[in-house]
Parts: structure tokens; sequence; C-alpha cells
């Protein structure tokens, strides 16, 4: 995993680098671990904060409660 992070934050070396670079032009799993990992990183670094209106917010709250309140009374039975 350090590896993965180290590629990513583009701090390995030049050589390593090219040589992940060149395993995942042919190793389909890797590409797609590195590949998702990346556009997932990219998603949360533009991710915005939206404030919600005070009564959304707090319907919203008041419905999580709730549904947790159930779940729990559901598995202790």
């Amino acid at each position: 995993m350090k590896e993965l992070t180290d590629y990513l934050d583009n701090t390995m070396d030049q050589h390593t680098r090219a040589e992940v670079e060149d395993h995942l032009q042919w190793c389909h799993n890797c590409y797609v671990v590195c590949n998702t990992t990346k556009r997932t990183i990219e998603i949360y670094r533009d991710f915005q904060v939206f404030e919600l209106p005070d009564d959304l917010r707090n319907r919203l709250r008041t419905a999580i409660i709730s549904k947790c309140k159930q779940h729990k009374s559901t598995t202790d039975a």
C-alpha cells in the first residue's frame, strides 16, 4: 500500500515509478486498483461542503435516529 501511496503522491524515485507504470500496462487488476484509488482521491479533493438548512438538517437527524432505534430494536429481539 505504501508503494501505491508513493506512486499517487509522485514521491517515489523515477526508476521505481517507471517499473510501476510498466506493470500497470499489463496487469489489469493493479491498473483498476490504482485508477480507482486515484479517481476517488480526485473526487474527494474537489469535494465541497454544502450547508443544509436548519429544518432539513433537523428532519434528517430525526429520521436517522428513528431508523437506528428501529434497527436496534429488531436486532435486540
